[in-house]
């Protein structure tokens, strides 16, 4: 008798979370399809530079999977996604702390862990579009660092991580708000700072491979797949619904974006080309899983005109931000987001809500909240770091290493050698040159 009302209450209980293999290994597979994007984006902005600048720029990419992969891991990741405040995760995670094999939903807690980190990573490495060609490599990585502390993972936790954007109810499916108005405001800051290149506005700066462009944005469009497929953390209908809409966005921007270089210039260039497949996935992200197919062609050829005017308009000025990552990234993760509160339909996600269109204009108002709250907040916050920064060391090359190109100066090799190699002497001999010693003349003897 006594043990009949325990047997009904265990019926009762809601079963414990549960690993679902399916969703693991579509998980494994996102996972190591956004960490090909950070390599994805070192051909990208690669071929963008100068040859003498090519293996730096790279190089400021692939150092992120390092520098951001292991602060994620020791502090990072527990402040965006611990249980916390509406402002800051707690700390229960710190050095991966209660991180293991039990279910988070219904995948590995570690490879949920692993699977943001990939996020953190290619966020970070975004923002050294702006400051290729003139900013010191030691400076760079110290600032990914802490950016990532102090910028990212706040932000991660307002929109994700049950923050205070979370429960009022913005949606950002997989990081229009965190991740390209994040790195694209943060960008534009960090080119306000540094200042110009030297001879920017002076001489042709010319994208020096164009293939690797190419390359770049065929590889990142891969990993997207994994980008947005995979925020929807299960092998699923949403999963499904986000793929094809990250196949179809991008579409529609590169037919605008084409049209667009033709009727202005005659043209249809590769890197226009390039540059409008980047623009539509970052449109995409944050509205993948909230919109229907049809909603994401338009969404993708409404996001190329923004950014398009604003790479004209910023070419016109003195703001060095040298490979528009704020017309690319910032734009358009703010054209896609405020999108978002436009185009979505519960119908395709019960998770989500309706956009304007659909009769809840309020979504719009919600969208806008979190796209200015967040570019406000990395722009003081990049400021600041970088201002600190430079108390305690200098942040860009003086002008003679910086004419002689940051591959050699910063890591002692070149992309390009010629023969059996081009660096005959020591990086620093050749950029400041000892003066010679004084001759004195002497009699000759027989």
């Amino acid at each position: 008798m006594t043990i009949l009302p325990l047997l009904l209450a265990v019926q009762d209980a809601a079963p414990p979370p549960a690993v679902v293999p399916a969703d693991t290994a579509w998980m494994l597979t996102s996972t190591a399809l956004v960490l090909l994007m950070t390599p994805a984006l070192a051909f990208f902005y690669g071929g963008l530079v100068r040859n003498k600048n090519s293996l730096n720029t790279m190089m400021m990419s692939f150092v992120a999977l390092g520098v951001v992969g292991v602060t994620w891991a020791i502090a990072a990741y527990s402040l965006a996604f611990s249980e916390g405040g509406p402002l800051l995760g707690g700390l229960a995670n710190l050095g991966l702390n209660g991180v293991g094999t039990e279910a988070k939903g219904t995948i590995p807690h570690v490879l949920f862990m692993a699977y943001q980190a990939t996020f953190a990573i290619i966020t970070a490495a975004l923002i050294s579009g702006a400051v290729v060609e003139r900013m010191r490599f030691g400076p760079y990585v110290a600032f990914i660092a802490l950016w990532t502390l102090f910028v990212y993972a706040p932000v991660a936790h307002w929109v994700w991580g049950g923050g205070w954007l979370m429960t009022r109810g913005a949606l950002d499916f997989a990081g229009g708000t965190v991740v390209h108005i994040n790195a694209g405001v943060s960008a534009l800051v960090a080119a306000l700072v540094l200042g110009s290149r030297k001879d920017y506005g002076r001489t042709a700066v010319l994208p020096h491979n164009v293939p690797f462009v190419l390359l770049g944005a065929g590889l990142l469009w891969f990993g997207w797949f994994g980008f947005n497929g995979g925020s929807a953390l299960a092998a699923n209908e949403l999963a499904s619904l986000a793929f094809t809409n990250t196949f179809l966005a991008p579409a529609a921007t590169l037919v605008v974006w084409t049209l667009l270089d033709y009727f202005r210039t005659g043209k249809a260039t590769a890197v226009g080309g390039a540059t409008g497949i980047v623009v539509g996935l970052v449109a995409i992200t944050p509205a993948a899983g909230f919109v229907s197919p049809a909603s994401a062609l338009i969404l993708g050829a409404v996001a190329a005109l923004p950014s398009y005017f604003v790479i004209s308009l910023r070419s016109r000025t003195r703001i060095d931000d040298s490979l528009d990552v704020f017309a690319g990234h910032g734009i358009g993760g703010l054209t896609g987001a405020l999108l978002t509160g436009v185009l979505a339909q519960k119908i395709w996600n019960s998770a989500g809500n309706d956009g304007l269109l659909f009769g809840n204009p309020h979504q719009l108002a919600i969208q806008a909240l979190a796209c200015l709250s967040a570019a406000a907040y990395a722009g003081i916050m990049t400021f600041v770091i970088l201002k600190v920064l430079g108390l305690v060391m200098s942040l860009r090359a003086v002008p003679r290493v910086e004419g002689v190109g940051m591959d050699v100066s910063q890591h002692g090799e070149e992309a390009y050698a010629s023969g059996e190699g081009s660096i005959l002497v020591p990086p620093e001999a050749a950029v400041i040159p000892e003066p010679l010693p004084a001759f004195t003349p002497q009699v000759a003897s027989r």
